[in-house]
């Protein structure tokens, strides 16, 4: 029985080292890789900011105003067909009418 029991001692005490040394190994490497990580992070370039694409033209003074006529036309259409809202509609207007 007294070489029962210090096998079993033997058995607990390697196998609680080895649990400690992993948990230690573990801790270790995943300090590591929050570090590298840091570091890339620090070092990358700031994230790209992408800008609206630039409005339309605005109609030139010299336009006709059968041309103009003609686009409120159009809107008016889309508008019926239910394509844009009161409120799209009423934007592009006053964007067509310059105020």
């Amino acid at each position: 029985m007294p070489g029962l029991l210090r096998g079993v001692a033997r058995t607990a005490i390697i196998s609680g080292t080895a649990t400690a040394v992993s948990n230690r190994v573990s801790r270790r490497q995943a300090g590591r890789w929050a570090q590298q990580d840091y570091e890339r992070a620090a070092t990358a370039a700031p994230p790209q900011v992408y800008s609206a694409p630039p409005a339309a033209p605005e109609p030139q003074a010299g336009e006709s105003v059968d041309a103009t006529i003609a686009q409120l036309k159009e809107l008016a259409q889309l508008k019926e067909q239910g394509v844009l809202s009161e409120a799209e509609f009423e934007a592009q207007k006053s964007r067509i009418l310059g105020g």
